[in-house]
Protein backbone atom coordinates (compact mmCIF):
# COMPACT_ATOMS: atom_id res chain seq x y z
CA UNK A 1 0.00 0.00 0.00
CA UNK A 2 1.39 3.68 -1.29
CA UNK A 3 2.57 5.76 1.99
CA UNK A 4 1.86 9.39 1.39
CA UNK A 5 4.26 12.36 2.08
CA UNK A 6 2.64 16.06 2.06
CA UNK A 7 5.01 18.36 1.27
CA UNK A 8 4.38 22.23 2.80
CA UNK A 9 6.06 25.00 1.52
CA UNK A 10 6.24 28.32 -1.02
CA UNK A 11 6.45 29.40 -4.02
CA UNK A 12 9.73 27.10 -4.45
CA UNK A 13 7.35 24.19 -3.44
CA UNK A 14 4.49 25.34 -6.13
CA UNK A 15 7.17 25.39 -8.52
CA UNK A 16 6.82 29.15 -9.51
CA UNK A 17 10.01 29.74 -12.61
CA UNK A 18 12.07 32.92 -11.53
CA UNK A 19 10.44 36.53 -11.87
CA UNK A 20 12.12 38.37 -14.74
CA UNK A 21 9.83 41.06 -14.70
CA UNK A 22 7.82 42.40 -11.92
CA UNK A 23 4.19 41.63 -12.36
CA UNK A 24 4.48 39.27 -15.10
CA UNK A 25 1.99 36.89 -16.12
CA UNK A 26 1.65 33.38 -13.45
CA UNK A 27 3.72 30.73 -14.40
CA UNK A 28 4.66 27.53 -13.12
CA UNK A 29 7.13 24.70 -13.42
CA UNK A 30 5.48 21.27 -15.08
CA UNK A 31 5.42 17.95 -13.11
CA UNK A 32 8.54 17.01 -14.76
CA UNK A 33 10.56 20.02 -13.07
CA UNK A 34 8.74 20.53 -9.95
CA UNK A 35 10.87 18.87 -6.85
CA UNK A 36 7.74 17.63 -5.33
CA UNK A 37 7.27 15.44 -8.61
CA UNK A 38 10.43 14.51 -8.88
CA UNK A 39 10.64 12.72 -5.49
CA UNK A 40 7.04 11.31 -6.81
CA UNK A 41 9.26 9.87 -9.64
CA UNK A 42 11.88 8.47 -7.56
CA UNK A 43 9.95 6.95 -4.59
CA UNK A 44 6.82 4.75 -6.97
CA UNK A 45 5.52 3.54 -3.36
CA UNK A 46 4.38 6.98 -1.88
CA UNK A 47 2.04 9.28 -2.93
CA UNK A 48 2.98 12.87 -2.89
CA UNK A 49 1.13 15.99 -2.52
CA UNK A 50 2.19 19.30 -3.43
CA UNK A 51 0.67 22.21 -1.06
CA UNK A 52 2.83 25.30 -1.73
CA UNK A 53 1.43 28.68 -1.82
CA UNK A 54 3.48 31.59 -3.57
CA UNK A 55 3.90 34.41 -0.58
CA UNK A 56 3.64 31.75 1.82
CA UNK A 57 5.32 32.36 5.11
CA UNK A 58 5.76 30.38 8.47
CA UNK A 59 3.94 33.26 10.50
CA UNK A 60 3.21 35.82 8.95
CA UNK A 61 -0.07 37.27 7.42
CA UNK A 62 1.22 39.76 4.90
CA UNK A 63 0.20 43.07 4.76
CA UNK A 64 0.25 42.65 0.92
CA UNK A 65 -0.99 39.46 -0.14
CA UNK A 66 -3.28 38.67 2.29
CA UNK A 67 -3.71 36.68 5.96
CA UNK A 68 -3.56 33.43 4.36
CA UNK A 69 -0.25 33.52 3.81
CA UNK A 70 0.38 32.86 7.35
CA UNK A 71 1.60 29.25 7.48
CA UNK A 72 0.30 28.01 10.92
CA UNK A 73 -3.44 28.61 9.43
CA UNK A 74 -2.44 27.05 6.07
CA UNK A 75 -1.11 23.71 7.96
CA UNK A 76 -4.04 23.24 10.26
CA UNK A 77 -6.22 23.22 6.58
CA UNK A 78 -3.93 21.25 4.58
CA UNK A 79 -3.37 18.81 7.45
CA UNK A 80 -7.18 18.32 7.57
CA UNK A 81 -7.82 18.16 4.11
CA UNK A 82 -5.37 15.43 3.02
CA UNK A 83 -4.53 12.09 4.93
CA UNK A 84 -3.75 9.78 6.47
CA UNK A 85 -0.03 11.35 5.34
CA UNK A 86 2.65 9.31 6.22
CA UNK A 87 5.55 12.11 6.45
CA UNK A 88 5.53 15.85 5.93
CA UNK A 89 8.11 17.56 4.78
CA UNK A 90 8.01 21.55 5.50
CA UNK A 91 9.92 24.33 3.51
CA UNK A 92 9.50 27.73 4.55
CA UNK A 93 11.36 30.58 5.90
CA UNK A 94 12.07 32.46 2.35
CA UNK A 95 9.40 35.07 2.87
CA UNK A 96 10.11 35.62 6.52
CA UNK A 97 13.00 37.28 5.68
CA UNK A 98 11.41 40.15 3.36
CA UNK A 99 11.98 43.51 5.16
CA UNK A 100 8.43 44.59 5.96
CA UNK A 101 8.77 41.67 8.73
CA UNK A 102 11.71 42.86 10.51
CA UNK A 103 12.10 39.55 11.82
CA UNK A 104 15.26 38.07 13.05
CA UNK A 105 17.30 34.60 12.42
CA UNK A 106 15.91 33.24 15.98
CA UNK A 107 11.94 34.53 14.97
CA UNK A 108 12.30 32.95 11.90
CA UNK A 109 13.00 29.90 13.72
CA UNK A 110 10.18 30.34 15.85
CA UNK A 111 7.86 30.23 13.30
CA UNK A 112 9.38 27.13 12.18
CA UNK A 113 9.25 25.90 15.69
CA UNK A 114 5.06 26.69 15.57
CA UNK A 115 4.84 24.90 12.83
CA UNK A 116 6.30 21.69 14.16
CA UNK A 117 3.92 22.64 17.50
CA UNK A 118 1.09 22.32 15.25
CA UNK A 119 1.88 19.33 13.47
CA UNK A 120 3.28 17.01 16.32
CA UNK A 121 0.68 17.80 18.42
CA UNK A 122 -1.65 15.37 19.34
CA UNK A 123 -4.91 16.07 17.58
CA UNK A 124 -2.86 15.64 13.99
CA UNK A 125 -0.80 13.10 14.66
CA UNK A 126 -3.93 11.04 15.99
CA UNK A 127 -6.02 12.04 12.79
CA UNK A 128 -3.59 10.49 10.70
CA UNK A 129 -1.99 7.44 13.24
CA UNK A 130 1.06 9.28 13.30
CA UNK A 131 3.90 11.11 10.68
CA UNK A 132 7.41 11.85 9.61
CA UNK A 133 8.55 15.44 9.65
CA UNK A 134 11.24 16.56 7.42
CA UNK A 135 12.43 20.17 7.84
CA UNK A 136 13.73 21.66 4.67
CA UNK A 137 15.64 24.56 5.38
CA UNK A 138 15.50 26.73 2.05
CA UNK A 139 18.95 28.46 0.22
CA UNK A 140 19.72 31.92 1.23
CA UNK A 141 18.51 34.49 -0.79
CA UNK A 142 20.21 36.98 -3.18
CA UNK A 143 19.57 40.51 -3.19
CA UNK A 144 19.12 41.50 -6.52
CA UNK A 145 16.97 41.22 -9.52
CA UNK A 146 13.22 42.19 -9.99
CA UNK A 147 12.03 42.05 -6.46
CA UNK A 148 15.53 42.69 -4.34
CA UNK A 149 13.82 45.68 -2.94
CA UNK A 150 11.36 43.46 -0.75
CA UNK A 151 14.19 41.79 0.31
CA UNK A 152 16.61 44.34 1.57
CA UNK A 153 18.59 43.05 3.94
CA UNK A 154 17.90 39.11 4.06
CA UNK A 155 20.72 37.68 2.85
CA UNK A 156 22.64 38.46 6.43
CA UNK A 157 19.41 36.85 8.20
CA UNK A 158 18.93 33.80 5.91
CA UNK A 159 22.53 32.82 6.08
CA UNK A 160 22.07 32.42 9.88
CA UNK A 161 19.28 30.34 9.65
CA UNK A 162 20.48 26.49 8.33
CA UNK A 163 22.37 26.55 11.68
CA UNK A 164 18.92 27.25 13.85
CA UNK A 165 16.91 25.32 11.84
CA UNK A 166 19.45 22.19 12.34
CA UNK A 167 19.33 22.79 16.09
CA UNK A 168 15.85 22.58 15.88
CA UNK A 169 15.17 19.92 13.96
CA UNK A 170 17.49 17.52 16.48
CA UNK A 171 15.58 19.15 19.07
CA UNK A 172 12.68 17.62 17.94
CA UNK A 173 13.72 14.50 16.26
CA UNK A 174 12.70 15.08 12.85
CA UNK A 175 14.52 15.16 9.76
CA UNK A 176 16.68 17.79 8.50
CA UNK A 177 17.88 19.17 4.95
CA UNK A 178 19.73 22.56 4.31
CA UNK A 179 18.49 23.03 0.94
CA UNK A 180 21.70 25.24 0.53
CA UNK A 181 24.51 23.16 0.98
CA UNK A 182 23.21 21.36 -2.23
CA UNK A 183 21.32 24.07 -4.38
CA UNK A 184 21.63 28.24 -5.03
CA UNK A 185 18.66 30.17 -5.74
CA UNK A 186 18.82 31.34 -9.00
CA UNK A 187 20.75 35.11 -10.16
CA UNK A 188 17.35 35.96 -12.12
CA UNK A 189 15.28 37.31 -9.00
CA UNK A 190 17.40 35.67 -6.18
CA UNK A 191 14.72 33.92 -4.84
CA UNK A 192 13.39 31.22 -6.76
CA UNK A 193 15.14 27.68 -8.65
CA UNK A 194 15.89 26.99 -11.76
CA UNK A 195 14.88 23.56 -12.94
CA UNK A 196 18.48 21.94 -12.07
CA UNK A 197 18.43 23.15 -8.51
CA UNK A 198 14.54 21.13 -8.42
CA UNK A 199 16.22 17.89 -9.68
CA UNK A 200 18.89 18.28 -6.69
CA UNK A 201 16.93 18.95 -4.48
CA UNK A 202 13.92 16.39 -5.61
CA UNK A 203 16.54 13.41 -5.23
CA UNK A 204 17.78 14.72 -1.63
CA UNK A 205 14.55 14.37 -0.23
CA UNK A 206 13.19 11.48 -2.08
CA UNK A 207 16.57 9.75 -0.46
CA UNK A 208 15.72 11.08 3.27
CA UNK A 209 12.21 10.29 3.49
CA UNK A 210 12.90 6.70 1.58
CA UNK A 211 14.63 5.99 4.79
CA UNK A 212 11.32 6.78 6.76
Amino acid sequence: MARTLLCFGDSNTHGSPPIVTRGEAYHRFDADTRWPRLVASILPDWEVTEEGLPGRTAQFPDPVAGAHMDGREGLKIALQSHGPIDALAIMLGTNDTKTRFGATPEKITAGIASLLDIAMGLEMQQRHGGFRILVICPPPVLEQGPIRSEFVGAREVSLKLPALYAVLAEARGVGFIDAGALIQVSPVDGIHLEPDAHRKLGKAVAETVGRF
